[in-house]
């Protein structure tokens, strides 16, 4: 089996520093949704691993979080793609978990889940704790240039195999272009 983990807010949506708080603040990033669909083409499986502390922040509640996913999974499928798992940390930053990126434990529960060793999957993300935990985990890490991609590429902490594209379609076409 094939997988890909991706980060959600600015990697197949647009990000927002004041986070996406109902459905209607979910905009895929142009492009992203038909890379979702063209990895499933590919034989891929598509698992998503965010963040999500608006929750323990009082931002907003499950049943609007399942909204936003609801939303997700439809516009994915308008486009003939699907993702199979979404995964989320409802945690803040001082809870102190091991789900919430930059830890590994989200990025592990999803291969315990899919049954896959994480060596070599690619993980696609924008900020640097996301780079972090996919490397950490043994993933290929990749770095779009969309959300706040652009600010972490120019750190110097950036995992060094980190591959460096515009955006999620790019990212898949490398990914893709590795199978043959």
């Amino acid at each position: 089996m094939k997988l890909v983990i991706l980060d959600r807010d600015g990697v197949i949506n647009q990000d927002s520093a004041t986070f996406i708080k109902n459905p209607n603040e979910w905009i895929p990033i142009p492009g992203s949704l038909e890379a979702i669909a063209l990895l499933n083409q590919r034989g891929y499986r598509v698992a998503v691993a965010t963040n999500q502390s608006g929750i323990a922040r009082g931002y907003f509640d499950m049943a609007t979080l399942n909204a936003i996913h609801e939303k997700m999974h439809k516009a994915v499928a308008q486009v003939g793609g699907r993702i199979d798992a979404v995964f989320y940390c409802p945690h803040a930053a001082d809870d102190n978990c091991n789900c919430r990126k930059p830890k590994t434990g989200m990025i592990e529960e999803i291969g315990l889940r899919f049954n896959l060793e994480l060596n070599k999957v690619p993980g696609v993300g924008d900020a640097l704790r996301d780079l972090q935990a996919f490397a950490k985990a043994g993933c290929q890490p990749y770095l779009v240039r969309t959300g706040k991609g652009e600010e972490t590429n120019n750190l110097s902490t950036v995992p060094p195999n980190t591959i460096v594209v515009a955006d999620l379609a790019a990212a898949v076409q490398d990914i893709i272009a590795g199978d043959r």
